[in-house]
């Protein structure tokens, strides 16, 4: 057996299958192209609606797949071996928007929302990040203040995924000295305006924004959960979160491995292929293990979710599975362009990319630092010293 296959269902293993074939078919041969012009064909979002990967454990009510978090991950781990653009544009859309909708939403909320958001026909984006406070969630300065039954947002949010292609924009903004308050605001909103973020290093086809919030006016029934408590659901979506980030972190570290290999097989110097050398050997066997480890610690995770735990519950094992993911990706990447040599400095072939896109795991949905603080917080029991 497959030590990828241990454990899983038939159902599972078809999921995975699926998403590969998918990503075989229609993602890995344009990543390039996508990637030099900064720019995902836009007709994507809707092939994963109509594929079901944007409705991966949503109710099946509101038009969704009602499967395991597991399941998930391993389509996220294919979209990740594809091309992380589009598996970003499905961490966002549905990983922090859709399910939060859905976990903390009303009824009417999830009613106008979810359903377009599954299909693809809308995608929502996850405004939480400003210029100025970074993975410091909880300073955030955005605000929004009470107008009679409507509320009135003024601020700026910043690196903003989905940002200037979103309908939907899951925003949260300071409503008193110490609560912050999530809002569902429409992107088409007055006073809200996205610029698209050019020159990024990697993930570039991915759409990525910076957000300003010129009194920007929503209804009372846009708001998402109670009044000053938004921190909260901030907090539980990026736990979630960090699961899918792991997942595309193994997926794309597992991309690299198998550019790798099938260059070491083909490549030949000193009159045989460079699989031969020991050195050469040694990186991809380094490569290997890391990435089985990274698989490991991230589908534990995606365990623990399907057996009841709440995102708080398991919030300290999705920081240890994005942690190592994404510092494995790096590595993974960093091993396999040596393996290439002077060619994997050129985006003829695929593994420059793969580390460029690599090096942004490590910033976003809490950087590798922010990861270790909570990963020491819950070792020792005490918060570490500022």
């Amino acid at each position: 057996m497959n030590s990828r296959d241990f454990g899983l269902t038939e159902t599972q293993r078809d999921i995975r299958a699926m998403a590969a074939r998918f990503v075989d078919a229609e993602v890995a041969p344009h990543a390039r192209e996508w990637d030099r012009a900064e720019r995902v064909d836009p007709g994507i979002p809707r092939r994963l609606g109509e594929l079901g990967f944007l409705g991966l454990t949503v109710p099946e009510r509101y038009g969704g797949t009602e499967a395991d978090m597991l399941s998930y991950v391993l389509a996220t781990e294919e979209l990740g071996r594809g091309d992380s653009a589009v598996r970003g544009i499905v961490s966002v859309s549905l990983g922090l928007v859709t399910k939060t909708v859905v976990a903390h939403g009303t009824e009417a909320q999830r009613e106008e929302w979810v359903p377009r958001l599954v299909r693809g026909d809308a995608l929502g984006c996850f405004a939480l990040t400003e210029p100025g406070t970074g993975s410091d969630a909880g300073s955030l300065t955005t605000r929004a203040r009470r107008e009679g039954g409507d509320w009135i947002i003024d601020g700026g949010k910043m690196f903003i995924t989905n940002g200037t292609v979103a309908e939907v924009a899951l925003t949260f903004a300071r409503t008193s000295e110490d609560g912050i308050t999530a809002f569902l605001v429409p992107t088409a909103a007055p006073g809200l305006t996205a610029t698209e973020v050019h020159g990024k290093l990697g993930l570039r086809g991915q759409a990525t924004a910076e957000l300003a919030f010129d009194g920007v006016r929503v209804p009372d029934s846009a708001r998402l959960g109670e009044v000053d408590r938004g921190l909260g659901i901030a907090l539980g979506a990026l736990s979630r979160g960090r699961i899918s980030v792991a997942a595309g972190a193994v997926g794309l570290a597992q991309a690299a491995i198998d550019a790798a290999v099938g260059y070491a097989a083909e490549r030949e110097q000193f009159g045989r292929p460079i699989a031969r050398f020991q050195l050469v050997q040694e990186l991809l066997a380094d490569a290997e293990v890391d990435t089985r480890a990274s698989r490991l610690l991230t589908h534990q995770v995606a365990r623990m979710a399907d057996a009841g735990a709440s995102p708080k519950e398991y919030a300290t094992e999705a920081s240890v599975a994005k942690y190592h993911a994404s510092e494995t990706a790096v590595r993974v990447t960093n091993n396999c362009l040596q393996t290439f040599g002077g060619y994997g400095f050129i985006d003829e072939y695929p593994v420059g990319k793969y580390l460029r896109d690599a090096r942004v795991l490590t910033l976003y949905e809490g950087t590798s630092q922010v990861q270790k603080l909570i990963i020491g917080r819950a070792v020792t029991g005490v918060d570490a010293m500022t």
